[in-house]
């Protein structure tokens, strides 16, 4: 069966609700001896997409939408039990994302997959005050934050956060890594708000933090997007 075949008849049981339809999708790419990770990176994740794309344009009742999304989340539980876990690597990631459903359970596929690389994850989910963020990156010092979002509405809470880091100093070194849907509709938009990385997908992101460990991007450039915003403002 290809791929495409198979996404629509998990979508179809996703936004119906058809739970035992699901676990038979994901049983059968199971019984084909397809990877963990695969699953979740070649069903999980384009079918989010899918299903959220939907939604924004008015094309997925509610009640749809919710079926569907909580779903996938359990599924995903179950997924993450399957994926082999490498040893620690000694790097840590504070893991951020949109305060609703969609985005953290997108972003709780990206933390399961990291945290099988090796990396110490601390997911925080949404809805978490710039203030609070920026006190614990002081306190704990990960390597990397990771701030995963698929809505615009995000975007002033994430920009404000960014340069509240870099014009207070903390955490110097600290490397800010960002991804979802928004970042993926509009080009550019991740290196206009100053972060180091982007990614598209979970296996994208961990390939770019395992890849690109040091890089950092130039003091100037994060002052570019601020200074154009103030720009317009005047």
């Amino acid at each position: 069966m290809s791929k495409q075949v198979l996404i629509e008849r998990f979508f179809e049981s996703l936004i119906s609700g058809d739970r035992a339809e699901a676990r038979n999708v994901v049983d059968e790419c199971v019984m084909a001896d397809a990877p963990a990770e695969q699953v979740i990176e070649q069903l999980f994740w384009p079918t989010l997409e899918q299903i959220e794309k939907m939604f924004r344009n008015d094309q997925l009742s509610v009640l749809a939408h919710n079926c569907a999304t909580r779903l996938l989340r359990m599924l995903a539980d179950q997924m993450q039990m399957r994926l082999p876990q490498q040893e620690p690597n000694g790097r840590s990631i504070l893991f951020l994302c949109g305060p609703n459903e969609p985005n953290e359970l997108a972003g709780q596929m990206a933390c399961d997959i990291l945290e099988a690389g090796g990396y110490h994850v601390t997911f925080a989910g949404g809805g978490v005050a710039n203030d609070e963020i920026v006190s614990t990156l002081s306190e704990t010092e990960p390597h990397v934050l990771v701030v995963f979002s698929s809505t615009p509405q995000d975007l002033p809470h994430i920009r404000l956060l960014i340069d509240q880091l870099h014009d207070m100093g903390v955490c110097p070194n600290l490397q800010v890594v960002v991804g979802g849907g928004v970042f993926n509709r509009a080009e550019g938009l991740a290196e206009e708000i100053g972060a180091d990385l982007w990614a598209k997908s979970p296996t994208e992101l961990i390939a770019m933090i395992n890849d690109h460990p040091q890089r950092r991007m130039a003091s100037d450039q994060r002052t570019v997007g601020r200074r154009r915003r103030q720009g317009k403002a005047a």
